[in-house]
C-alpha cells in the first residue's frame, strides 16, 4: 500500500496543471416564441437528462414590472402547458413556491408570482427528439388586476448527451425581472467547476509537501491523547477539520464582504481585478512561485518566523476547543510555507468566475486539504498504513518544484498581456515549458539529482512510466512552436495571436485601423472591433447582428472556447460572415483618451479599457464574469440568453443561428 500510495503522490504532482474543465450535467437550451406579440411575460426553457430517456423540463416565466402571474392552483388563470410532438409527459408538472399573497375582492386568499415564475415537467423522449408545445399564461396588472392572455411556441433538441451542453441563466430579483423580460441576461455567472476541481486537486497535492506530511503524525499523537472517549475523540475531530478550513476561508470571506459594505460589488470587484490583472500583484506572485520553486530544489528552507509558530504550538497545550483552533492554527501556519503560493494560484485563478468564485473555489481547497487530518484524527490507526517520510517525498517536493516554474509564467503571461510589453509571446512560453518537463523526465529517470535527493542506482517502473508520461507531454507541446493549437492545454498559453510564426500563414494581426486594434487581437485571423460603439455603428450600416465577446487576457477558459470552438469551420464562417464581431477585454490596462472615458452607473469616472468594458459588460448586459457572449441587434436589443463557457460546438452554433433567427 505504502508503494500505492507513493506512486499517487508522483502523479497527482505531475497531472495537477492540466486537469480540464470538469462537465456538469449536460443541459439543453430551448427556444421560445411569442406568437401573440406584445406579452408582459418572456419564457426560456431548458432541459436535462436525468436519466436514459428521461429528461427534467424547466421552464422560467421572467414577469414585467407591475404585473404577476399564477400558480397551477389558481382554477381560472393557471398557465397552461401543452406537449404536441417529441415526448411523452411523465407525472405531474411542479413549481416553485408563489411569491406574493393577496386577498381578492370576496375575501379570499390569492397566490400568485412576482417577477418570476418557474415550472418543471418530466417528459420521457429519445436522444436527438425534437419537443415542441404551447404555453398560454395570463398574466395581469397589479394595480387593476387587468390581463393579458399570452401564447407561446416552444421548441428544444434534446440532443446527445455527450454532444451538446448549454447554460440557461435565470434572473432571481424583482428588481430585474423587467429588464431581464426584454433581454434575458443572467444575473449571476455559473460556477466555474475547473477552477474548482483543481482546487481540490490542489487540497489533496498539499497534504503532501514536506511542510506538511510531517505533522500526520503529531496530529494523530495530539488527538489519541487529548480524548477520554471515542465520542469525544470524533467531536473534537470534526472541530479540527472546521477550524483549518475556517483559518483558510475567512480571511478571503472577510475581504469579500468587508468591501462589499464599504462600497457595495463595483469596489469588491475593482479590488478583485486589481489583483488578477495588475502588473504588481502578477509580478509579485510569478517571484513568489519562482522563489518556492528554487526552495522545492533545495536552494534553501522557507520557514515562518519560529516566535509565531511556537506561540501557536503554545496554545495548542490547551484543553478543550481552544487547543484544537490552536492545533489548527499550528498546521496552517507550519505548512504555509509549501501551501501559500498554492493558495495565491487557487485565489487568482478563479476571479474570473465573479467575485463569490474565490470564497468557493478556497472552500473547496481548504475541505480537500483538512479531510485526511480529519481522517486521521477520527481513524488513528489509519496512521499504520500510511508511508514514513524519506527520499520519495523529496522526491515529490522536486517534481512539485518544476509544477511551479511552470504554473508561475502564467502571472507574468497575465501582467504581460494585459499592459502589452510583447515579452512572453507563445513560442517563448512552450519553449519554456518544453524545457521545464524535460528536465522534469530527466529527474524521473535519475539523470537530474538535487541535494537532498538519495542516490538511485536504478529507477522503478512507476518512475519509469510517469517519465514516459512527462516526455509524451513534451513532444505533444512542440508542434505548438509552429503554430499548433494544443487544445488540451490552450487556457495555461498565451493567445495564439501572440504567436509570431505560423504554418498556415496567417496574419497576427487581422485588424490594424480598427480602434485600440493595434494592441488588441481576435483568434484565427477574425476580423473585427474592440469597441461597441464602433461595433454598434458597422452592424447598423452592415444590417448584421453583433456578437459581443466578454473576455480577457488572464481568463483561461476563454482560450479555451477560442481554441476548441472558434477554430470550428462552420463557428468561424457564422462569425465571419453574419455578425460583427466586438471583443470587450475586461482587463485591459490601456489609459484612455479623455473623449472615451466611461462614467459608470455610480458616477464614477473610469479611464482604462478594462474597466470601462467590465462597466458595460456588468450594466448593459448582466454579465459578471469570462467568457461571456451576448449576440445584440444594430439598436443594441439581446437576442439570445447569455452564453457562458460551454465548449460545445453544436450548442454554440445553435447559439448563433438562434441569434440570425431573432433578427
Amino acid at each position: 500500500m505504502r508503494k500505492l500510495f507513493k506512486t499517487l503522490v508522483l502523479v497527482i504532482a505531475m497531472v495537477l496543471p492540466f486537469m480540464a474543465s470538469a462537465q456538469e450535467q449536460p443541459v439543453f437550451e430551448g427556444v421560445v416564441d411569442d406568437v401573440q406579440g406584445d406579452a408582459p411575460v418572456a419564457w426560456t426553457l431548458t432541459a436535462s437528462e436525468k436519466e436514459a430517456g428521461l429528461y427534467e423540463l424547466t421552464f422560467t416565466g421572467i414577469i414585467a414590472e407591475g404585473y404577476h402571474g399564477y400558480p397551477l392552483s389558481d382554477m381560472f388563470s393557471a398557465p397552461y402547458f401543452e406537449f404536441t410532438e417529441g415526448c411523452e409527459v411523465e407525472g405531474d408538472m411542479r413549481e416553485t413556491e408563489p411569491t406574493h399573497e393577496s386577498v381578492d375582492e370576496f375575501g379570499d386568499k390569492v397566490l400568485h408570482y412576482l417577477g418570476k415564475m418557474v415550472f418543471i415537467q418530466d417528459v420521457k423522449a429519445e436522444a436527438g427528439a425534437k419537443v415542441a408545445g404551447t404555453i398560454s399564461t395570463n398574466i395581469c396588472t397589479n394595480e387593476t388586476n387587468q390581463c393579458k392572455q399570452s401564447a407561446f411556441d416552444f421548441t428544444i433538441t434534446l440532443g446527445e448527451a455527450a454532444a451538446m451542453a448549454a447554460d440557461a441563466e435565470e434572473v432571481a430579483t424583482i428588481e430585474e425581472a423587467e429588464e431581464a423580460a426584454a433581454t434575458g441576461a443572467p444575473e449571476t455567472a455559473p460556477l466555474d467547476w475547473g477552477s474548482i476541481i483543481e482546487a481540490i486537486l490542489w487540497g489533496f497535492a498539499a497534504l503532501l509537501t514536506p511542510c506538511v506530511f510531517p505533522m500526520v503524525p503529531m496530529t494523530v499523537s495530539f488527538f489519541i491523547k487529548g480524548s477520554q472517549s471515542p465520542a469525544q475523540g470524533r467531536f473534537r475531530a470534526t472541530m479540527y477539520g472546521f477550524f483549518i478550513v475556517a483559518l483558510y476561508v475567512l480571511p478571503i470571506a472577510a475581504l469579500i464582504l468587508i468591501t462589499r459594505f464599504v462600497g457595495g460589488d463595483a469596489v469588491t470587484e475593482d479590488i478583485f481585478n486589481w489583483l488578477s490583472t495588475h502588473w504588481i500583484p502578477n509580478i509579485i506572485f510569478f517571484l513568489v512561485f519562482m522563489i518556492f520553486a528554487a526552495s522545492f530544489f533545495g536552494a534553501f528552507e522557507i520557514t515562518l518566523p519560529s516566535s509565531l509558530v511556537n506561540k501557536s504550538d503554545a496554545g495548542a497545550e490547551k484543553g478543550g476547543l481552544m487547543g484544537i483552533f490552536f492545533m489548527a492554527l499550528t498546521l496552517v501556519l507550519v505548512s504555509f510555507s509549501c501551501t501559500g503560493p498554492i493558495v495565491g494560484s487557487v485565489v487568482i485563478n478563479s476571479m474570473n468566475g465573479g467575485i463569490w468564485m474565490p470564497i468557493i473555489t478556497m472552500t473547496a481547497f481548504a475541505v480537500a486539504f483538512a479531510l485526511p487530518f480529519t481522517l486521521l484524527a477520527w481513524f488513528p490507526s489509519m496512521l499504520k498504513n500510511m508511508p514514513k517520510s524519506g527520499g520519495w517525498l523529496n522526491s515529490v517536493k522536486v517534481v512539485l518544484g518544476f509544477v511551479e516554474v511552470a504554473l508561475g509564467l502564467k502571472f507574468l503571461m497575465t501582467a504581460d498581456q494585459t499592459y502589452h510589453w510583447g515579452i512572453l509571446d507563445r513560442e517563448i512560453y512552450l519553449a519554456i515549458w518544453i524545457v521545464v518537463f524535460t528536465l522534469l523526465g530527466l529527474y524521473l529517470l535519475g539523470k537530474l539529482r538535487f541535494a537532498h535527493d538519495d542516490k538511485m542506482e536504478t529507477i522503478s517502473v512507476k518512475r519509469l512510466f510517469m517519465a514516459i508520461l512527462v516526455f509524451s507531454f513534451v513532444v505533444y507541446m512542440i508542434p505548438g512552436m509552429f503554430g499548433a493549437p494544443l487544445n488540451g492545454i490552450s487556457g495555461y498559453l498565451p493567445p495564439m495571436s501572440s504567436q509570431d510564426f505560423r504554418m498556415d500563414g496567417s496574419e497576427k494581426n487581422a485588424n490594424v485601423g480598427v480602434k485600440y486594434g493595434d494592441n488588441l487581437h481576435l483568434p484565427h485571423g477574425l476580423k473585427g472591433y474592440f469597441d461597441l460603439d464602433e461595433a454598434v455603428e458597422a452592424a447598423k450600416k452592415q444590417n448584421k447582428p453583433i456578437f459581443v465577446d466578454v473576455t480577457g487576457h488572464a481568463c483561461n477558459n476563454c482560450r479555451e472556447m477560442e481554441t476548441r470552438v472558434w477554430s470550428d469551420t462552420r463557428v468561424k464562417k457564422i462569425l465571419s460572415e453574419d455578425y460583427i464581431i466586438c471583443a470587450l477585454y475586461v482587463d485591459d490596462r490601456m489609459e484612455l483618451a479623455e473623449e472615451d472615458y466611461y462614467t459608470n452607473k455610480n458616477g464614477k469616472v473610469l479611464t482604462t479599457l478594462g474597466r470601462k468594458n467590465n462597466a458595460i459588460a456588468v450594466e448593459r448586459f448582466n454579465v459578471n464574469a469570462q467568457p461571456g457572449y451576448v449576440l445584440l441587434s444594430p439598436d443594441e436589443e439581446i437576442l439570445m440568453p447569455v452564453r457562458g463557457y460551454d465548449d460545445s460546438i453544436e450548442g454554440f452554433i445553435d447559439f448563433l443561428e438562434g441569434g440570425k433567427a431573432k433578427m
